[in-house]
């Protein structure tokens, strides 16, 4: 059993949804957990536009200290909110003030702000755009080759994780975006500290139980599989894309 709280996580099996219950299951945190169906743009009903106004995922309610409730949305800002909270002992945290805090802080704005749009694009152009665009496909798989990079070179320096000599939130806001590198277009092999630290984090039985939540994460699966077989796999996405891509379009 784990630690009870009034926790309701509201996901899909993304990066960033991910994130959020890998965290979860690190700390030992009892959750409810509403899965968002994207193809049906779940994430765009009123109900949902309630806790998070952007209208994307994850998205998490918790009572607060004051017995309020509190609606949290960014998964950057959910996965503070719960070091913050809940890891009292800093067992994937370090201390408010701390030197390595702040540098925790740096990787997860890193993630938000370069990882996860940079290879948003590049996942888009390569695998949903209805055209080919050789330009987009080359200019965001290069800025994501760069940026695994960045991370390739201080995992070199520390040897296991990005910040000190344990997981963090920095490690966990990142995974999900590497673990897909093969559906943006990208060869981890070209990147042995990365890799290996893909594999390092999932050996943890909270990650690897987290990465499943909602539904069976497979994106570590797609290093097997055809250029053939990724095109079919993206194909079954691709019309909602473009149908939401519209729909916005129009507001």
């Amino acid at each position: 059993m784990g630690i009870k709280t009034d926790i309701h996580l509201y996901t899909a099996g993304t990066p960033n949804g991910i994130k959020v219950s890998m965290l979860l299951e690190e700390l030992g945190l009892e959750y409810k957990v509403t899965a968002i169906d994207l193809s049906k743009n779940t994430q765009k009903e009123p109900w949902f536009l309630e806790i998070n106004p952007n209208g994307r995922i994850p998205a998490l309610t918790d009572t607060f200290t004051d017995g309020k409730q509190i609606r949290l949305f960014e998964s950057g800002a959910i996965l503070q909110y719960l070091v913050d909270r809940y890891d009292t002992d800093h067992k994937v945290s370090y201390p408010f003030g701390s030197r390595e805090y702040y540098e925790t802080n740096c990787w997860l704005f890193w993630q938000m702000g370069g990882l996860g749009p940079m290879q948003g694009q590049a996942n888009h152009f390569t695998r949903y755009a209805p055209e080919k665009i050789e330009y987009g496909i080359k200019r965001y798989q290069t800025e994501t080759r760069r940026l695994y990079s960045i991370m390739e070179t201080q995992l070199a320096k520390t040897n296991a994780f990005l910040v000190g000599d344990k997981l963090t939130i920095a490690d966990l806001s990142c995974w999900g975006w590497v673990a897909a590198s093969h559906w943006a277009g990208v060869n981890i092999d070209d990147f042995p500290n990365l890799k290996s630290w893909v594999d390092r984090v999932i050996e943890r039985p909270g990650s690897e139980k987290g990465r499943h939540v909602p539904t069976r994460h497979t994106a570590l699966e797609q290093r097997n599989k055809s250029q053939e077989e990724l095109e079919e796999q993206a194909a079954q996405g691709r019309q909602w894309i473009l149908q939401g891509m519209a729909q916005d379009a129009k507001k």
